[in-house]
């Protein structure tokens, strides 16, 4: 919007912060893409069939892959500047993909696959503690349990399993302040790299591991150049953020996951010089883009609302974070001087978590 694009901004709930945006041309409420698919592909293919668009972008993993499931229908009007469904599904299957970079040579997180709980108690007995379960598939930290030992492992497996069947357990990966670090990359449709951009996470929130309320961009070349690596034998297609855990033990990045779609720290990326959206947007209507693989290193940027506050609410060391919680940072994902009613939409939104017990759960974790 900011660059005279006409943007329809569109989701499920009449809440949600970008429709409160001055940058969006035109809002639309459709049908839930997860509750109600087949009702949201035929809103969205009539919506498409009458014309005035260019260019389709999700910014949540079940829509974008709802999208390419349909890329035969969605693309007589508009080309989708993502991989294909199978591609995506592959790297969102953790343990899959944690097989697979190891085969490429990439280092992970040693990493158990148990098939039942006679298989975890077998495991139990012979593991170094901490570990993590994990469920194979998932976002963030949704469903990540931690155990200490061999009686917190089987209840936490039994836990997880309830929930994500057949989860995996891997080594925790000790790690020193701003050693979780992610790349974010945007591929042509010729699987060739067109931006490539390295942060570090310094808060998060839940605060044992979760999406990140505090990051600042960074010149790590070696980190980028292990992103690329992996993304260009995968023969990617799009934007993915490719996260690590720098390891104390021997200070090399250990790879956690790969996010197959639009991160959510995005508006570090924008600030530091690298315009995802804008580049995927050019990638759909003119084919492809010029790459931005230059960007400003030092830039800071906070999710407060609600982010940042929760995790100071819920940090049990807040004392330590306190002084650098009033930090000026170099800008918010949401709180901008020139764009303000998003802040109010996503007031809206804590309000409506009040009286809905699905999003509790997503931010009470």
């Amino acid at each position: 919007g900011e660059k005279g694009v006409f943007v329809t901004a569109g989701e499920s709930t009449r809440l949600a912060t970008a429709l409160f945006s001055r940058h969006a041309a035109r809002r639309v409420v459709y049908p839930s893409p997860s509750a109600r698919p087949g009702g949201f592909m035929e809103w969205l293919s009539g919506e498409l069939a009458r014309g005035g668009h260019d260019a389709v972008i999700a910014t949540e993993y079940e829509t974008q892959l709802l999208l390419v499931r349909n890329r035969g229908v969605l693309e007589r009007c508009v080309r989708l500047p993502f991989p294909g469904a199978a591609l995506m599904e592959r790297v969102h299957d953790k343990a899959a993909l944690m097989e697979y970079a190891a085969s490429a040579g990439v280092d992970v997180p040693l990493t158990f696959l148990p098939e039942g709980p006679g298989h975890v108690d077998e495991l139990a007995g012979r593991l170094d503690y901490p570990v993590v379960v994990k469920p194979r598939r998932s976002s963030g930290s949704r469903g990540i349990v931690y155990a200490r030992n061999a009686d917190e492992l089987r209840r936490a497996w039994r836990t997880v399993n309830s929930r994500h069947p057949l989860p995996m357990v891997q080594e925790y990966v000790p790690t020193v302040a701003g050693g979780a670090r992610g790349v974010g990359v945007v591929y042509n449709f010729d699987s060739e790299p067109r931006a490539a951009f390295a942060y570090r996470r310094l808060r998060e929130y839940p605060v044992s591991g979760g999406p990140s309320t505090l990051r600042e961009s960074i010149d790590d070349r070696g980190l980028v150049e292990r992103a690329l690596f992996l993304m260009n034998r995968l023969g990617w297609v799009g934007p993915a953020m490719v996260e690590f855990r720098m390891d104390a033990r021997d200070g090399r990045p250990k790879l956690l996951e790969i996010n197959p779609r639009l991160w959510g720290s995005l508006q570090l990326a924008v600030l530091s010089g690298v315009d995802v959206p804008w580049m995927l947007a050019r990638l759909a209507v003119d084919g492809d883009v010029e790459p931005v693989m230059d960007y400003r290193a030092g830039v800071r940027c906070r999710w407060l609302v609600p982010g940042d506050l929760m995790h100071l609410l819920t940090n049990p060391a807040w004392p330590s974070v306190l002084k650098d919680f009033f930090r000026r940072t170099d800008g918010d994902d949401i709180i901008s001087a020139s764009d303000p009613w998003p802040l109010l939409g996503r007031a809206c939104s804590a309000v409506a978590l009040l009286y809905s017990k699905e999003l509790r759960s997503v931010v009470f974790r």
